[in-house]
């Protein structure tokens, strides 16, 4: 069994005269996260609803726009579940980057085909694009969380809030990449839990940078 489950059904159960577009955009993710971010055609989609193969076009301009659409809508729903684990910096910045980390995790756990259509399978998109906007905005909170990490540094000892932003980011995008190509009894998967991995690398990285000192990372809320 893999970390990351796919609990939807097919694109065909779901599809309903008059709601073309939305049947195609479950059918890509059902077969994203059957056979992988480049695992399916325009064609196969159409397919998979019932309908021709021209039918598609009517709603979208090819098989990229269609991964553009869906990668738009994962990270709206990511930029909503990091404003929720983020709360403001609460309990305090450290135990809510934490809960952020986890939150990107929980994304990648439950919605493998919209992560993968987010960084993986879709076209790198346009600067000013709606998308590239989108994706923007959503890792922006990491942002957030190192700004207010450091604020208590003195400036000038404050790292970059961007590197320490990216630096976590790569850290949470690593961790999630390497539990959804390890499937439970594989001899690469890690023998910590996503999680415990996750925190204890945080742990690692924000005290080497000189925070937190020798204290424990404060309790879950």
């Amino acid at each position: 069994m893999m970390w990351y489950k796919n609990s939807s059904g097919t694109g065909r159960d779901r599809y309903h005269h008059g709601n073309l577009r939305e049947a195609l955009l479950q059918a890509a993710l059902d077969l994203i996260a059957e056979r992988g971010p480049a695992g399916f055609t325009f064609a196969e989609v159409a397919r998979a609803v019932g309908v021709s193969p021209a039918a598609p076009y009517r709603h979208f301009r090819d098989r990229n726009a269609l991964l553009v659409e869906m990668a738009l809508r994962g990270f709206q729903q990511f930029e909503a579940e990091l404003v929720q684990a983020w709360d403001e910096g609460r309990p305090e910045p450290l135990r809510a980057l934490i809960n952020c980390g986890r939150a990107y995790l929980a994304f990648a756990r439950q919605q493998p085909a919209y992560y993968a259509a987010m960084f993986e399978a879709c076209p790198q998109p346009e600067a000013d694009s709606e998308l590239a906007q989108t994706s923007e905005r959503a890792l922006a909170l990491l942002r957030l969380a190192a700004v207010s990490l450091c604020a208590n540094r003195p400036k000038d000892q404050r790292p970059p809030a961007r590197m320490v932003a990216l630096h976590i980011w790569s850290l949470c995008h690593g961790i999630a990449s390497l539990f959804l190509n390890a499937g439970e009894g594989s001899p690469q998967r890690p023998a910590m839990s996503p999680e415990d991995l996750l925190e204890a690398g945080i742990l690692v990285y924000v005290r080497g940078l000189g925070f937190g000192g020798g204290d424990p990372i404060p309790p879950k809320p």
